[in-house]
C-alpha cells in the first residue's frame, strides 16, 4: 500500500510494539504529529515541558521495561535539546530511539531556518544514526534503528527525517518483528573451561556485578552462580538489584562511595569475577592499585570493554545470562568458609551508618524503604542524594534503581521518573533529587500533573550543591565557590503553582507523615526536605587513592 513518510513512521512504531512516545512538536515534525493524532488510541504521546525531559523520559521507560524508549523532536533547537538525554542513554547502554525531523532535502546544508546537522552532532553519542533522504528507505531504516538499539550491548539510535520525506509516498509492506537472539558466538568450551578452572582454584573469590547483568535479565542465574561458588558479592551503581541487596553474601557497592567491606574484600581477594561491568574510574580508584592480589575474570557482552581499563587473566565475551547458564552447568559446589567468615567480620565491623540526629538524607532513604517495603521504583538525580539512595535503599530486584551512572546528568531524574511511571502505572515511583539538580528540569512537574501520575518527588534540600561542596570541604580548603544556593526559591509554592501537592518538612516525624500522605495520593506530591548543608556521603575514596584507602567521618576525626 502507498503511504506517506509520516504514516510509515507510525506504522513502524506499531510494528515494534511501541505504546508510548515522549516529545515536543514543531514545524518540521508536524506531519508526524498529525498522523500520531490519528493513532492516539494506539500510541500514547506524552508532551513534556522540554525536549530534554522527553529524552530522559524515553530513557526511564526503557530502563524499567527493557524495551526501547522513543522520543520525538523537531529540527534545530528541538533536536539539540535531546543531546544530553541521548548521551546519558549512551553511557549507560540504554535502548532509546530518537526520531527528529529536519528541513527539506533541498534546504539541507544551506543554514536554513531551524536547520542543524543533528546526525553529525550525535555521531559520538549514539550506537548509530541515520538521515533518511529517500522515503523508499524510511521503513527499512526505522526497523534497522530499533534492531541496532536492542542488539548486543544496547544503546541509543537517532533517525533524522527531512520534512519533505514525511510528505512523499512510498510502498509500505508490514513485517513481523522477530526477537533478537542472545549473543553467544564467543562462548566456547575452551573459554568456559578456563573460567571454571580459575574459579575452582580460587580460595578467596569475589563477584563484582554491574549493569550488564541487569540488562541481560540474569538475576536467577547470578544467584545460582554466587551460591554455587560461595562468594561475596559487590555491585556497581548500575548493577543495583541484579543481586538481592538483602542476601547474606551481599556486601554493598564498590568504589569511591562503596562500603569498606566491599573495598577491602576486593583488595584482598585472589579472584575477582567481574560480571557485566566496565571498570569505571569511580569503581577502581587508582587502577594500578586495584585488586592487586587477584586474577581478573571478566564477563561482558561488549568485547571493547575487555582489557580496556583493567587487564584480565581470562574473559568471556557474550550475553551474561547465557554465560552464567553454561558456567553453572559445569561448576560443582565450592566452599570458602574462612573467606566468607572474614568478609562477614568486615560487614559487622564496617556497617554503613549516619548520625541519628535531625533529618538527614540517609534517614529519608531508609524511611522510604520502610514505607514502600522495598517495592518502589527509585529514580535519582546526581550527587549526594544519588549515593545515599544507592547505599540505604536495599534493591532486591533489577530495574528498580533508575539513575544516570556514566554521564552523571543533573536534571535527569524527574523526566526519567515520568517515563518509569508511564511504563508502570501501578508501581510506586519515587524521584530523589538534590535542590541543585531539581532546579534544572523542575518544569517537568507540570508534565507529571498533566498526566495525573502518582509519582513522589523528594527534594533533599541543603541549599548547596552538596557533592561539590563535599569536595570543596575535603580537598579545596573550604572554598565554597559558586556552590551556595541560599536564595528565595520556594519548591512548595512552585509545586502548587504547577498543580501538584507541596509539603515542606524539617524533622523526622514530619517526613514520615508527609511520605505516608504522598503514598496515598493519586497525583504528584513534592516533599521539600530541609537537611544540613554539611552532611556528607561516607565512606569515600580520595581521587588518585586505592579503594582500600576508603575513609569515613570517624577516620576524619582521628
Amino acid at each position: 500500500m502507498q503511504l506517506t513518510g509520516a504514516q510509515i513512521v507510525i506504522e513502524c512504531l506499531k510494528e515494534q510494539g511501541v505504546d508510548t512516545v515522549f516529545g515536543y512538536p514543531g514545524g518540521a515534525i508536524l506531519n508526524v504529529y498529525d498522523e500520531l493524532y490519528k493513532h492516539s488510541h494506539e500510541i500514547k504521546h506524552v508532551l513534556t515541558s522540554h525536549e530534554q525531559g522527553a529524552s530522559h523520559a524515553a530513557d526511564g521507560y526503557a530502563r524499567v521495561t527493557g524495551k526501547p524508549g522513543v522520543c520525538l523532536a523537531t529540527s534545530g533547537p528541538g533536536a539539540t535539546n535531546l543531546v544530553t538525554g541521548i548521551a546519558t542513554a549512551y553511557m549507560d547502554s540504554v535502548p532509546v530511539v530518537a526520531l527528529t525531523c529536519n528541513v527539506g532535502v533541498s534546504l539541507l546544508g544551506k543554514d536554513s531556518f531551524q536547520e542543524i546537522d543533528i546526525a553529525g552532532i550525535t555521531t559520538p553519542i549514539t550506537k548509530h544514526n541515520f538521515i533518511v533522504k529517500d522515503v523508499n528507505k524510511l521503513a527499512g531504516t526505522i526497523r534497522r534503528a530499533f534492531r541496532i538499539a536492542q542488539k548486543g550491548r544496547p544503546g541509543p539510535v537517532l533517525v533524522d527525517i527531512p520534512k519533505d520525506v514525511t510528505v512523499n509516498k512510498a510502498e509500505f509492506r508490514p513485517v513481523t518483528v522477530e526477537p533478537e537472539e542472545r549473543y553467544s558466538d564467543h562462548i566456547t568450551e575452551e573459554v568456559l573451561e578456563r573460567a571454571a578452572e580459575l574459579i575452582r582454584q580460587s580460595r578467596r573469590p569475589y563477584v563484582f556485578v554491574g549493569g550488564g547483568a541487569v540488562i541481560s535479565g540474569a538475576s536467577e542465574e547470578l544467584l545460582e552462580f554466587v551460591e554455587k561458588v560461595e562468594t561475596p558479592v559487590s555491585d556497581s551503581l548500575m548493577g543495583k538489584g541484579a543481586f538481592d541487596g538483602n542476601h547474606r553474601l551481599y556486601t554493598g557497592m564498590l568504589g569511591m562511595h562503596g562500603t569498606k567491606t566491599s573495598n577491602y574484600g576486593v583488595s584482598e581477594c585472589d579472584l575477582l569475577i567481574a560480571i557485566g561491568v566496565r571498570f569505571s574510574d569511580r569503581v577502581t580508584g587508582n587502577a594500578k592499585k586495584f585488586a592487586q592480589n587477584a586474577k581478573i575474570l571478566q564477563f561482558d557482552i561488549d568485547p571493547a570493554e575487555i582489557n580496556k581499563n583493567i587487564v584480565t587473566d581470562a574473559h568471556i565475551a557474550g550475553d551474561i545470562k547465557e554465560i552464567l547458564l553454561r558456567l553453572n552447568q559445569r561448576l560443582d559446589q565450592q566452599e570458602h568458609k574462612e573467606w566468607i567468615a572474614q568478609i562477614m567480620e568486615y560487614k559487622e565491623k564496617y556497617p554503613l551508618k549516619y548520625a541519628d540526629t535531625g533529618l538527614s538524607g540517609p534517614y529519608i532513604i531508609e524511611e522510604i524503604y520502610r514505607q514502600t517495603k522495598g517495592d518502589a521504583v527509585m529514580v535519582t538525580e546526581v550527587g549526594q542524594h544519588q549515593m545515599w539512595a544507592a547505599q540505604f535503599y536495599r534493591y532486591s530486584k533489577p530495574r528498580t534503581l533508575i539513575t544516570s551512572g556514566g554521564l552523571g546528568t543533573m536534571g535527569y531524574g524527574l523526566g526519567a521518573a515520568i517515563g518509569a511511571q508511564m511504563a508502570n502505572p501501578h508501581k510506586q515511583v519515587v524521584n530523589i533529587a538534590g535542590d541543585g539538580c531539581f532546579r534544572m528540569n523542575m518544569n517537568e512537574i507540570a508534565t507529571a500533573v498533566r498526566q495525573k501520575l502518582p509519582l513522589i518527588q523528594v527534594v533533599l534540600n541543603n541549599h548547596v550543591l552538596g557533592m561539590v561542596r563535599q569536595w570543596q570541604t575535603l580537598f579545596y580548603e573550604q572554598h565554597y565557590s559558586a556552590t551556595v544556593l541560599n536564595d528565595s526559591v520556594d519548591f512548595v509554592k512552585l509545586a502548587e503553582a504547577m498543580g501538584a501537592t507541596g509539603i515542606r518538612v524539617t524533622d523526622k516525624e514530619a517526613f514520615r507523615e508527609a511520605f505516608a500522605k504522598a503514598l496515598a495520593s493519586e497525583l504528584p506530591v513534592l516533599i521539600d526536605c530541609i537537611i544540613d548543608s554539611d552532611d556528607k556521603v561516607w565512606p569515600m575514596v580520595a581521587p588518585g587513592a586505592a579503594i582500600s584507602e576508603a575513609f569515613d567521618g570517624d577516620d576524619m576525626k582521628k
